[in-house]
């Protein structure tokens, strides 16, 4: 495989949730998207058409060892409540790849902001793009990287929807920039030494 070309039969594949486009880029509920695209800059690659209702980058943890060290980073171009779409695309494509070694990056309420958490498997906790993933998957039985964004304080916001689709505020993106960098050395994790050294590593504290 040349340098920047898809693997046809990739290690392990990443699908970070979001919703497209700029009036979004920089909300709690594109999380997901944030750590995918550190990893893609981190890697020198770039998001591309590949999908039906995503797009695609190939990424390498470690191009001089050996191991399951190439897979695919995904985003869906649609909005986060059918993210399942391109979920079930990456798995036609790709139907060679177990459920366990997908892995969907999501933002969680029931986290505080500067915690992440991986879990092997199940429900959506109320997330919609989680729950349109198990619709189209079928299962809930794929890991999922859970990164914090805490919920509104009482009182302060009755309207968890608007909550969500806010920017974080400006005093919370140190916090923001560092869970990147730990969720994508955690990805780096999970792809080449799987869910449990990752859940080992990543989820004290």
């Amino acid at each position: 495989m040349g340098e920047g070309e898809i693997p046809s039969n990739p290690d392990f594949l990443v699908l970070g949730l979001g919703n497209p486009g700029p009036r979004y880029e920089k909300t709690r509920h594109n999380f997901g998207f944030l750590v995918v695209d550190r990893l893609a800059t981190t890697a020198r690659g770039s998001f591309r058409e590949g999908l039906r209702h995503g797009v695609v980058c190939p990424f390498v943890v470690c191009p001089f060892t050996e191991g399951p060290n190439r897979g695919i980073l995904a985003k869906p171009t649609t909005y986060m409540n059918r993210s399942g779409l391109a979920a079930r695309s990456l798995r036609d494509r790709f139907d060679g790849i177990p459920l366990s070694r997908f892995l969907a990056v999501v933002d969680d309420l029931d986290l505080p902001l500067g915690r992440l958490r991986f879990r092997e498997a199940g429900g959506d906790g109320g997330h919609n793009g989680l729950g349109s993933l198990i619709e189209e998957l079928g299962t809930g039985e794929f890991p999922r990287l859970r990164l914090g964004i805490g919920r509104p304080a009482a009182g302060e916001r009755d309207d968890v929807v608007d909550y969500v689709l806010e920017p974080f505020l400006a005093e919370e993106l140190a916090v923001v920039h560092e869970v990147v960098d730990r969720a994508a050395e955690s990805v780096r994790v999970f792809a080449s030494g799987g869910i449990e050294e990752a859940m080992n590593r990543f989820n004290a504290g």
